[in-house]
């Protein structure tokens, strides 16, 4: 279901195992340090996947990664070449044909050509939107699920890249990017569902940086039990997984008096 749900390409069981004969990628190291700690505590997740399997997806996935970054690197497209030439060409506000045509000289044209190339030289909506991910801590954890519920590595392997490519890029780039700004939404939704709790938390110095940042990167994968985390994404695959943000928010609201009467 999730395959369908996240509109996921039929892989060939080749292709994987391609990757896979491929050795160690780059990120091998990296990878061998976390996979030991995944979900440690889950006697269900422990049983039923083997840590030698969630390396073998994670350094696969490292090597798509990786061989992103080097096609990228090699091709190096220039931003300003793939935008449309607008003040050669004229403006059209509005459909059909009755749209106002703005002549290419015009102060109007001009203001849109100079705005447009603002927004995107050096924006994550152009150079960063496609710039391929690498392989970030915490991706084991979010892994972790995938390998739980498919029914094989290649599907766990299918859903997961097509995740991280396609639904969530900003979360593996260098800076995991895409995290922050996730972070910086739970602290404005919070404001304005509960504004005493997200004061009460921000005189504590405890903004969503500091508590929140396992529960954006892994999708709530790292609060348990695993049973739960499956049916919570059923729900952000159909609708989406921003809609995490929101759920983030929720589990603050549900320990909501907790935290209040916290002594600490």
């Amino acid at each position: 279901m999730w395959l369908i749900l996240l509109d996921c390409p039929i892989l060939d069981t080749d292709a994987y195992l391609s990757l896979i004969r491929r050795g160690a990628s780059p990120a091998y190291s990296k990878i061998r340090n976390d996979t030991f700690r995944t979900l440690t505590t889950d006697p269900l997740f422990r049983r039923r996947v083997s840590e030698a399997s969630l390396i073998r997806l994670l350094n696969a996935i490292a090597w798509k990664l990786h061989d992103a970054r080097e096609e990228k690197g090699s091709r190096a497209p220039s931003v300003r070449q793939s935008l449309p030439n607008i003040q050669e060409t004229p403006t059209k506000l509005g459909a059909g044909s009755g749209a106002l045509q703005c002549p290419a000289s015009s102060p109007a044209a001009k203001n849109r050509a100079r705005a447009l190339t603002l927004t995107t030289e050096g924006s994550e909506s152009s150079v960063g939107a496609s710039e391929p991910g690498t392989y970030v801590q915490g991706m084991n954890v979010l892994a972790a699920p995938f390998l739980y519920a498919a029914r094989s590595e290649t599907e766990a392997f299918v859903a997961f890249y097509h995740l991280l490519t396609i639904q969530c890029p900003g979360y593996i780039r260098g800076a995991m990017d895409g995290v922050h700004k996730g972070l910086a939404l739970v602290d404005k939704v919070l404001a304005i569902v509960d504004s005493k709790l997200s004061l009460y938390l921000l005189s504590k110095n405890l903004s969503a940086e500091i508590y929140a940042f396992p529960s954006v990167l892994t999708l709530c994968a790292c609060t348990p039990p695993l049973p739960e985390v499956l049916r919570l994404w059923d729900f952000l695959f159909a609708y989406g997984p921003h809609l995490n943000i929101l759920c983030i928010v929720a589990q603050l609201m549900l320990i909501r008096n907790q935290i209040l009467t916290s002594p600490r």
